[in-house]
């Protein structure tokens, strides 16, 4: 395998980001903005904007540093993944592994519903004590891309 084709493999097809507000209305466009980019690619987006908006609210809720924002990613690579990414400033706050809830609970869910969606997912550490936490989706895991992911 050639250089080129390895960094083919790993740069995405399509990429999106935008700093939103780490509010309510913030994790609200979050969501809308990914509806919109994947129709706009042609891509389904029921199950990424599930995603998203698990992310977004939990940024908001748990990441959010007064006066910072938080970042959406999009990317959607050759082999038909499509990796959601959002960046908050709490680094000191990162998620824990979803596990048993109580069926009152009226919180605790999100991740439990990014786990269901994602193929994978996982947090990572940013600069200024800030963290991302992914989720990748493929055509498997519910995603349902386009027929024409490479326009």
């Amino acid at each position: 395998m050639s250089q080129k084709s390895l960094a083919e493999i790993g740069t995405p097809v399509r990429h999106f980001t935008l700093q939103l507000s780490a509010t309510r209305r913030g994790a609200r466009l979050a969501r809308l903005l990914t509806e919109r980019q994947l129709d706009e690619w042609g891509e389904s987006c029921d199950a990424a904007a599930q995603v998203v908006a698990e992310l977004a609210s939990n940024a908001v809720l748990h990441g959010r540093v007064p006066g910072r924002d938080f970042r959406l990613t999009l990317r959607l690579h050759a082999d038909r993944t499509l990796r959601i990414e959002v960046t908050d400033a709490r680094g000191d706050r990162a998620p824990r592994p979803p596990g048993p809830i109580a069926q009152d609970a009226e919180d605790g869910r999100g991740l439990l519903i990014v786990a269901a969606y994602a193929h994978r997912w996982g947090v990572v550490e940013t600069a200024a004590h800030g963290k991302t936490v992914w989720a990748e989706l493929g055509s498997s895991q519910g995603y349902s891309p386009g027929p024409d992911v490479l326009r």
